[in-house]
């Protein structure tokens, strides 16, 4: 029933839906929480679940069939929900059937009818239904007691930014009776929602004016309850009510958030009192610390500092002796990072860095993984108030990491990603620290303070990496180290290459044999959707620097054996390749990034006597994977095309013949397809165009040689002649204008604003303003509409990817050719044959503005035209 309903209405379904609807009340009707249920009611409660969720979809995708048993869905779930007093001695399974019955009513508060039909009952449903969901009991304190993480989980949600009535996949009572109030909260009377908008989520707009059920029932009743005494514990009947009334202001933070004069008061009378009890109770103030972080939007300036004070002694609360206190801690932690976010300076930027590194140890990882993340924070928001401590900082924390490596070949566990995050953020906040060149003594003490997070980078990555692989037992069939951070890995890594500054640093800090062991993770590396892989493209284009400035013996084109485990012989530069290789078809911005690496990896690293067979294989190898992934997007011009194309010039211009076989291997045509293409790519119509002086100059280099190759082939009066010859001309009036501009231009995809969430808004008013009797889609309009937004959908994902950004890409000594002699001598060398092809005359005017020594030949093309 549920997979028959959850899309679309069928006919048949239609004709006997209120006897399926009977059948389910029966079964709803029947349960009884009273008492734990028994083993043998499993199956009536799995039915039940069931029935709930169809309910829940009932009322949001078919309002016109659900209204006509809105009256007994309504009764049917209130009544159930008032037996949430005994949640506690509840399985999970029951859990979920309360959950889903406080999402059934949500679902019900958004429509006209169902509104009407549950506003008689909000007073007894936030008494006894709502609240008793959100008081603290003995399941609480034993999950805190068991299962910090599971604890926190439950009861300190991350995921309610979006408090809705068409809210999904909440899946505890606590989590859906907290997203129940904050809808309840913000409706101000029977909603008016058209069919067309009931796949909509709640509008969130209806709190603005006039008076809501928040201000009219729920803070009333929240108000009820008082802040608990000093002295009382857990067991007390006060703090097991307050943590509910804390749990009820974590979900009206949409509520608050309209109201700010109210959040404040809230905060300061019945928030910021706990932390002054004695005894603080734990289970109060992580619950306060997670709503501070929920309404961290709302808080006033001047009220920041106390709330900060509070925050920072919640950081620093040590364990009871039979009460851990890491929720708290936890709790604070991502509370501080959110207040910090929202552009709160704390006081004493470096006192915080000192509290939150000394709190972080090998000891607890979980805390140690949090207290990671505010760190990463720390240095990203105070930047200038912290860099001078960086040094110190990097060094602390990397003992750490040290220490909670695991043995190999484990993978890395969470906090030791977390921890390489945070010294990925001090790499950036040390590096836009730089002082300019004539500060002499602040770049002084900067330089010292770069060589020593070097050291300490080498150091780490030394025990992640060498380490592991000399003691990793023979037995096993691979030596590598786990895949683990690579990204980050990779960005320590390039810090290092980037400060190196003698051989003697090269030496004491084992960089050759950290490049050595990157290499070959990364060659084997294939977790594109997992994780980031920015920090590797930019590590690879640092390492071939590296390579130019301190590699004089060819280290990086030497044959080594892998640790792999094939265990085969390979360059430094043939596993880089291979990364770049698989990246080419990963994702489009992956696209991007390889074939810039391409013209790197070609044209930058001194392939001397002897080598010239390693950048042969590379040209073809490059060459085959861009050529294959361009025949499968050739169909229609695309902005990925730029890339592919001339990724395969910079081939192509090393190995003519090698390349134009690779290109032609499988389909004779496809050296001219991909010559057609190329110049389509340099035509001055094309988005995005050529942008930077080297892009330019690789394609005019490029269509010269391909242009000699086609006249070789006889193929003169050929189209792809006329388009090759018609976008030389064209790209050489380009680069000349770029070049006396004096800067790569602005790219032309800068300008293409998505003025489509404005239109869709629009879309969105106009439905909303439908009647509610609006004729039901068929199932057959339902498939051709889901259809038609999967392949937008698509559409969007392949475009939106693509780095639409002007690319200063490598270009080695041919940077250094004369490019408009280039041109002029095969103009001259094939005058005759040029001639012939016809040029526009706008194309002609402008050759003659910008070049005058053409003369000769654009009068020859102007007799011809």
């Amino acid at each position: 029933m549920y997979f028959t309903v959850r899309s679309y209405m069928p006919s048949g379904v239609k004709q006997i839906l209120p006897s399926l609807c009977k059948d389910m009340f029966r079964v709803l009707d029947s349960l009884d929480f009273n008492s734990p249920p028994e083993d043998s009611a499993t199956a009536r409660l799995k039915i039940a679940k069931r029935c709930l969720i169809i309910f829940c979809t009932l009322v949001t995708r078919h309002r016109k069939h659900a209204d006509n048993q809105m009256l007994h869905i309504v009764n049917c779930v209130i009544r159930i929900s008032k037996q949430s007093i005994h949640l506690s001695k509840l399985n999970s399974l029951s859990d979920r059937i309360f959950s889903l019955t406080f999402d059934v009513i949500s679902r019900v508060l958004e429509t006209g009818p169902g509104w009407r039909l549950v506003s008689p009952h909000f007073s007894s449903l936030m008494d006894s239904a709502i609240f008793p969901a959100l008081a603290l009991n003995e399941k609480d304190i034993a999950d805190w007691e068991e299962d910090t993480d599971e604890y926190m989980r439950k009861n300190l949600p991350s995921e309610l930014d979006d408090i809705s009535g068409w809210a999904e996949d909440l899946f505890t009572a606590r989590k859906s009776a907290i997203n129940l109030l904050g809808v309840l909260a913000l409706s101000k009377g029977p909603p008016v929602v058209s069919a067309a908008s009931k796949r909509k989520k709640g509008d969130k707009s209806k709190g603005k004016g006039g008076s809501c059920i928040g201000e009219l029932l729920v803070i009333p009743f929240l108000s009820k309850f008082p802040v608990p005494s000093h002295g009382e514990d857990a067991s007390s009947k006060a703090v097991q009510n307050y943590f509910g009334v804390l749990m009820a202001y974590g979900g009206l933070q949409d509520f608050l958030s309209e109201r700010k004069d109210l959040a404040v008061t809230l905060i300061r009378n019945r928030i910021l009192p706990l932390y002054y009890l004695d005894p603080c109770s734990p289970y109060l103030i992580s619950t306060a610390n997670w709503i501070i972080g929920q309404l961290a939007l709302c808080l006033p300036e001047a009220m920041c500092t106390d709330i900060y004070n509070s925050l920072m002694k919640a950081l620093s609360m040590e364990d009871a002796e039979d009460v851990t206190c890491y929720p708290v801690r936890a709790s604070a932690s991502g509370a501080i990072a959110e207040l910090i976010e929202n552009g709160y300076a704390p006081p004493d930027w470096v006192a915080l860095l000192q509290v939150v590194v000394k709190r972080i140890s090998a000891e607890d990882e979980n805390e140690s993984a949090l207290l990671f993340q505010l760190l990463g924070t720390i240095v990203d928001a105070g930047q200038e108030k912290v860099v001078a401590h960086i040094p110190g900082t990097v060094s602390n924390i990397a003992n750490t990491i040290i220490n909670l490596l695991p043995p190999v070949p484990d993978p890395w566990p969470q906090v030791v990603e977390q921890g390489f995050a945070a010294l990925v953020a001090m790499v950036q906040a040390w590096d836009s620290s730089a002082p300019d060149e004539n500060k002499e003594h602040e770049k002084s003490a900067w330089q010292l303070g770069q060589t020593a997070i070097t050291q300490t980078f080498s150091t780490v990555l030394q025990k992640a990496w060498l380490l592991p692989v000399e003691q990793m037992e023979p037995t096993l069939d691979s030596a590598l180290p786990p895949p683990s951070c690579v990204n980050d890995a990779s960005v320590l890594l390039e810090f290092i290459l980037r400060s190196i500054t003698s051989m003697e640093e090269i030496t004491h800090m084992n960089v050759f044999e950290l490049v050595v062991i990157w290499a070959d993770i990364i060659a084997y590396w294939d977790s594109w959707e997992e994780e980031e892989d920015q920090g590797v493209f930019n590590a690879i284009k640092e390492a071939v620097s590296f390579h130019q400035r301190f590699d004089s013996s060819g280290f990086f084109l030497k044959m080594l054996p892998s640790q792999s485990a094939n265990g085969s012989q390979s360059s430094v530069i043939s596993r880089v390749s291979s990364f770049v290789t698989r990246a080419i078809a990963a994702y489009p911005s992956a696209t991007w990034r390889a074939c810039s690496c391409i013209h790197t990896l070609l044209h930058a690293p001194d392939f001397s006597l002897g080598a010239e067979d390693t950048r042969m294989t590379l040209a073809v190898t490059f060459g085959e994977a861009t050529f294959s992934y361009f025949k499968g997007v050739s169909d229609s011009p695309a902005g990925i095309w730029k890339p592919l194309l001339l990724a395969i010039s910079s081939c192509y211009i090393c190995y003519p013949d090698a390349i134009q076989q690779v290109l032609c291997k499988d389909n004779g045509n496809g050296y001219t397809a991909w010559a057609s293409a190329l110049a389509q790519v340099s035509s001055s119509s094309f988005t995005p165009g050529l942008s930077s002086e080297s892009e330019i100059k690789l394609a005019i280099l490029t269509l010269a040689t391909v242009i000699e190759r086609l006249l070789a082939l006889s193929m003169g009066g050929t189209k792809v002649l006329q388009d090759c010859y018609t976008s030389l001309m064209g790209s050489c009036i380009h680069l000349k204008d770029v070049q006396e501009d004096g800067d790569d231009g602005d790219g032309d995809g800068a300008e293409d604003l998505d003025d489509d969430d404005d239109e869709e808004d629009t879309d969105d008013d106009d439905e909303d303003s439908e009647d509610d009797d609006v004729r039901e889609e068929t199932e057959e309009e339902f498939l051709a509409r889901y259809a038609a937004a999967a392949g937008e959908s698509i559409e969007v994902v392949e475009e939106g990817d693509i780095d639409e950004e002007t690319q200063d890409i490598e270009l080695g000594s041919l940077d250094e050719m004369d490019i408009q002699q280039v041109v002029l001598s095969l103009i001259q060398k094939h005058t005759a044959l040029l001639q012939a092809q016809v040029l526009p005359d706008d194309l002609i005017e402008r050759i003659a503005e910008t070049f005058p020594e053409y003369e000769q030949l654009l009068h020859a093309h102007q007799l011809r035209c």
